[in-house]
């Protein structure tokens, strides 16, 4: 009986290592992971905060605009006021947003495209 006790004590310490180390890259542990997607506002680098207008996300919240944490200080030096970011969030955890990117614009969706179709309408008059 003490064998399989042993056994079972085991087998449990083995699962439960392996779904530790499963989540280890989840701030506080076994936290659900989402993808974030956003549009960069206010940038406060005294606060150290960004607001973004975030599309929802399906689970961990709606959309909405807010002022959040990057993970990592240095984000604040690269994203500008109006740059569209992806990041990582984990439940419970609804201020921090970890992993940011900015997302590049697409061909076309450049701040200089307007003024050209402007140019064209004035030349036909």
């Amino acid at each position: 009986m003490k064998r399989v006790s042993m056994l079972g004590a085991m087998l449990c310490l083995l699962l439960s290592c392996g779904y530790a180390e499963q989540n280890k890259n989840a701030p506080g542990g076994a936290k659900k992971e989402y993808i974030f997607k956003g549009k960069v506002e206010k940038i406060d680098p005294t606060n150290k905060t960004f607001t973004v207008n975030g599309q929802k996300v399906e689970g961990w919240m709606d959309a909405m605009t807010m002022n959040y944490v990057p993970d990592k200080e240095e984000v604040l030096k690269k994203v500008k006021v109006g740059d569209e970011i992806t990041a990582k969030v984990y439940d419970g955890d609804y201020r921090t947003l970890h992993d940011v990117q900015i997302v590049p614009a697409k061909p076309g969706e450049t701040k200089a495209a307007p003024a050209a179709k402007d140019e064209k309408k004035a030349r036909k008059k």
